[in-house]
């Protein structure tokens, strides 16, 4: 048997590829710079795009995004105004939790009570609300702006609170905030 191997003439011939001299790779570089730079520029030059025209789903949207929703009532979401709502406690039915060893009657008072007790801590804490000591005055009433003698006080200018108390360790019948009769203050 004889088999037939190619011989080198028989292989087409590949052309050979020549790498890029360094003056074709600037100057192609340089091109590329080129163009960008002009199309940058004409692109800086081209007037803005329009913004899109509004439809009716747009109207829609600023009108709900629009509203004053604290209109109705302006003082609605102000501090205090719980107590002009319309709140209560719901009342018991025959198919309401009673809690065992009371009856109808009692836990209505208890709820009655809890109420109350609410209401009187809310009415309360309504009342102090805005109040406050403003430092402006208690900054000039302490000669802070004019003085230096508030630093050599005991204080060092500073307003101590009263406590029911005396907690100086001697031992008396009277509470600090009862007047002490046959005593004059200060004059």
């Amino acid at each position: 048997s004889t088999a037939k191997h190619a011989t080198p003439s028989q292989f087409p011939t590949v052309a050979k590829h020549k790498p890029p001299n360094k003056h074709s790779i600037i100057t192609i570089m340089k091109c590329s710079i080129l163009l960008v730079t002009l199309a940058v520029s004409a692109q800086a030059f081209a007037p803005a795009p329009q913004g899109r025209a509004t439809t009716s789903r747009d109207a829609l949207f600023e009108n709900i995004f629009g509203m004053d929703l604290f209109a109705p009532v302006k003082d609605q979401n102000n501090y205090g105004a719980r107590g002009k709502k319309n709140l209560k406690t719901g009342t018991i039915s025959d198919k309401s939790y009673i809690p065992n060893g009371l009856t109808k009657a009692q836990y209505e008072k208890v709820r009655a009570k809890d109420g109350a007790t609410k209401d009187a801590r809310y009415a309360k804490n309504v009342a102090k609300a805005g109040k406050f000591l403003d430092y402006t005055e208690f900054y000039i009433k302490r000669g802070t702006d004019t003085k230096d003698d508030w630093s050599k006080t005991a204080t060092k200018g500073h307003d101590m609170a009263k406590t029911k108390y005396d907690w100086s360790g001697e031992t008396k019948d009277t509470p600090l905030w009862a007047k002490i009769s046959g005593k004059k203050g200060k004059k």
